[in-house]
């Protein structure tokens, strides 16, 4: 179960930023057609990862990560709409799942009392900035999947997934990709 998982989660969301980096490589129509892929894949794998991260107890995580979705369907809705056409109560939804998440890990571990909690809060603080600056079409979302991938690879490192750790390290490359082409784009 755990390598279906990590397979799954895996293949989706390093399918995600690989298709970032092609968005951002790509122009008008094409673009689009990337950025909406990109934002689709994401959703995939959502549920692999939040399996992964309750089987692991990683309270933070699997909250967040699951309130991360409004901020996916946000991203999806404007690639498919355009900039500014997204429903607003997404952003409050997005929001109140910080709040569940953290929640729940400090009543669990009767405060911050791991290093993965640390490392969750990496993972989410990444995840969530990131997910909701590039659903804002802004490219600094970029540098905070760098934050999320790295923290998470240690993560999983640290739990036994080697899999989700080479899909982490590969995620970072394609992140720092798209990052450094989006600033090309828009430098001239």
């Amino acid at each position: 179960m755990a390598l279906l998982l990590q397979l799954w989660g895996g293949i989706f969301f390093l399918l995600n930023k690989i298709f970032f980096s092609r968005a951002e490589r790509s122009e008008g129509a094409r673009a689009r057609r990337w950025r909406i892929a990109s934002w689709s894949v994401y959703l995939i794998g959502l549920p692999a990862w939040v399996i992964i991260f309750i089987m692991e107890r990683n309270w933070i995580a699997a909250a967040l990560e699951s309130s991360g979705a409004p901020a996916m369907v946000m991203g999806l809705l404007v690639a498919v709409r355009g900039t500014g056409r997204q429903p607003k109560w997404l952003d409050h939804l997005a929001l109140v799942g910080i709040v569940v998440g953290l929640s729940a890990s400090l009543y669990d571990f009767g405060g911050i009392t791991t290093v993965n909690q640390l490392l969750e809060i990496g993972i989410v603080t990444g995840y969530l900035i990131g997910t909701y600056m590039l659903a804002k079409e802004r490219p600094s979302g970029y540098l905070w999947f760098l934050l999320m991938n790295g923290s998470n690879a240690v993560l999983m490192y640290t739990q036994d997934y080697p899999w989700l750790v080479v899909q982490q390290i590969a995620s970072l490359a394609f992140v720092l990709d798209a990052y450094v082409q989006n600033k090309r784009n828009n430098k001239g």
